[in-house]
């Protein structure tokens, strides 16, 4: 006579409908089934979060199977039946409490069958031969009947995130050609149709581009990313267009050395500050300006600025190597903030061209949480005139902002 198998757990555990339905899969396992058991857990592991499974409790599972003698499962045989002490060794000395909540949190999500003797010890019965005639403890059986759905559900899990990356190095892109492209705007003074000419245009579409950015959530989704990632190659391609459009109505006759004294001789009134400029000597020739001057006290290195504002890169020419491509790129940066030059030389008066940048650099990088850069950059050039400012503590701000943000997504 076939012993029966438990269908209810030991003691006080209750038993639900999803334990009776698991129960009910694992008796309609064909004899002829057989599945790679590491196959299978990989599978799971990839698709834990629609399963509902903590990570830890995979890593039960993982030792579950390990009591296992065959790599491969089958219809039969597939309960094992180990102590629970010698269960937690193999889940890295997982304790007893937390073993058990995991073990529970498997038997709920249908991927393991809970078969308790009559003490709720687990032991198998041998026959004369030594082979196992029945046991109690973990039916492994529901890996093997549900191993299509598993991996069903780690293709689409796989699929997401691939769809995922591909949107977000869309995004990536757009922005990387959308803040050089008005950069270049503002730089060469190109007309836009959306406010007549100069800085003031790119202004109004520099807002535009931070207001679509400011939408991306913490945690992004691909559904959440794809409108975003649309609407940013739709402005992306206004933007080159205009670009295109205005190379189109130069005069492209002249020579390029026409062309090249034509990009020396023009100094937009808008941009006064991109470039050091070089006054002619005595002798005639050209006298070379040295760098910058020397960071006022108190300033901090260039590259703990860098990796508080990020975005200032986006500006630049061709990356920020030195102090001079810093200001260079935030004097890019600023009428696009619609920061007024009295409000710059108010700011460099009281704190330094550098640390003037910087401010401006911090304000490029909280975006769309501050509405007024003008009169932000003006009430701190109030607060570092009384000694009550500080670049330190803004600095460490953002730096730590981004990494919480690094940790969430």
């Amino acid at each position: 006579m076939e012993p029966r198998l438990s269908t209810t757990p030991f003691g006080r555990r209750s038993l639900t409908l999803a334990h009776v339905a698991s129960q009910a899969s694992a008796k309609t396992r064909p004899p002829e089934k057989a599945v790679h058991k590491w196959n299978i857990f990989r599978a799971i592991c990839t698709a834990k979060n629609a399963l509902g499974v903590p990570e830890r409790a995979l890593a039960v599972l993982d030792a579950l199977l390990s009591f296992h003698p065959e790599t491969v499962l089958t219809g039969e045989g597939l309960i094992v039946f180990p102590s629970n002490h010698q269960l937690g060794l193999r889940a890295h000395g997982m304790p007893m409490a937390t073993l058990r909540r995991h073990l529970a949190a498997l038997v709920d999500a249908g991927l393991i069958v809970r078969r308790d003797s009559p003490n709720g010890k687990r032991y198998a019965r041998k026959g004369r031969g030594g082979e196992i005639e029945f046991a109690f403890g973990f039916d492994l059986a529901p890996l093997v009947v549900r191993a299509e759905e598993f991996e069903a559900l780690a293709d689409e899990v796989e699929a997401e995130a691939r769809a995922l990356r591909l949107v977000k190095e869309r995004i990536t892109i757009c922005r990387r050609d959308i803040a050089k492209m008005i950069a270049t705007g503002l730089e060469e003074s190109v007309p836009t149709q959306q406010a007549g000419h100069g800085p003031a245009g790119w202004a109004e579409i520099h807002k535009l581009y931070r207001g679509i950015m400011a939408r991306i959530p913490r945690g992004p989704t691909r559904l959440a990313l794809e409108p975003i990632a649309e609407e940013l190659s739709l402005l992306a391609d206004e933007i080159l267009n205009l670009l295109e459009t205005h190379i189109k109505t130069q005069n492209m006759s002249g020579n390029e050395s026409q062309i090249e004294r034509h990009i020396q001789n023009s100094k937009p009134d808008s941009l006064p500050d991109l470039e050091p400029r070089f006054p002619e000597s005595r002798g005639g020739g050209l006298e070379i300006l040295p760098e910058p001057k020397r960071m006022p006290e108190g300033t901090f290195p260039l590259g703990m600025v860098l990796d508080a504002c990020p975005d200032l890169i986006d500006y630049s020419r061709g990356g920020i190597s030195n102090w001079r491509d810093f200001l260079a790129s935030a004097a890019v940066v600023r009428p696009m903030l619609g920061i007024s030059p009295s409000a710059w030389n108010e700011a460099t008066g009281i704190m330094g061209e550098v640390q003037a940048s910087i401010v401006v650099a911090a304000i490029l990088q909280r975006g769309e949480a501050i509405s007024s850069a003008g009169g932000y950059l003006r009430g701190l050039t109030r607060r570092a005139e009384a000694g009550e400012f500080s670049l330190g503590p803004m600095l460490m701000a953002l730096i730590g902002s981004r990494k919480r943000d690094k940790k969430r997504a």
